[in-house]
């Protein structure tokens, strides 16, 4: 995890991109579709985990884009992460618990990115995102993952076909839910 630190480069060099970046996964994951036609919870974990699919398709992204992808994917994880921690302390998480569950939710997003990753790498077949996707997201409860794999599928897809320029500049293309 030691890559994911924030560090002050990223700060300064990403910031603004990065902030826009978050801004479109915090939209994106608030789409109503998502949660009443494909059984999304309606819950803090249920947004939580949303966000941070979306974020994490964002960082997939911005991995091939070497260079300029580098510094602003560190960024985009250093806003997510001030923003969790901004979200947590206004739910009254104090101080003392703070490190550790920051360090739970630096976990959390690492294991996901890697399931993930493994998931989207075997499309056109879905089945493993699905199974990610109802472990994670749907949270086991029992409602069809295929909607929303497919969903991430085109998504994933619709980020890898957006301009380079686009994104770089913190405005990403995303699929429709």
């Amino acid at each position: 995890m030691g890559a994911w630190k924030m560090s002050r480069k990223s700060r300064r060099g990403g910031a603004a991109p990065a902030e826009r970046l978050h801004a479109s996964a915090v939209a994106a994951s608030r789409e109503a579709q998502l949660y009443v036609g494909m059984g999304v919870p309606d819950s803090v974990e249920g947004r939580f985990e949303l966000l941070t699919l979306h974020v994490i398709l964002l960082v997939e992204r911005l991995r091939a884009e070497a260079g300029a992808g580098e510094g602003l994917r560190q960024a985009l994880f250093d806003t997510y992460i001030s923003q969790l921690d901004g979200a947590m302390r206004e739910m009254g998480v104090g101080d003392l618990s703070m490190g550790k569950r920051m360090r739970k939710l630096g976990e959390a997003f690492y294991g996901r990115a890697t399931s993930y990753a493994a998931a989207l790498k075997l499309a056109p077949d879905l089945s493993a995102l699905q199974s990610v996707l109802a472990r994670t997201v749907l949270d086991g409860v029992d409602i069809d993952p295929a909607p929303l794999a497919d969903y991430v599928a085109r998504a994933h897809a619709a980020l890898a076909a957006g301009g380079r320029e686009a994104l770089l500049a913190g405005e990403p293309s995303w699929a429709a839910p």
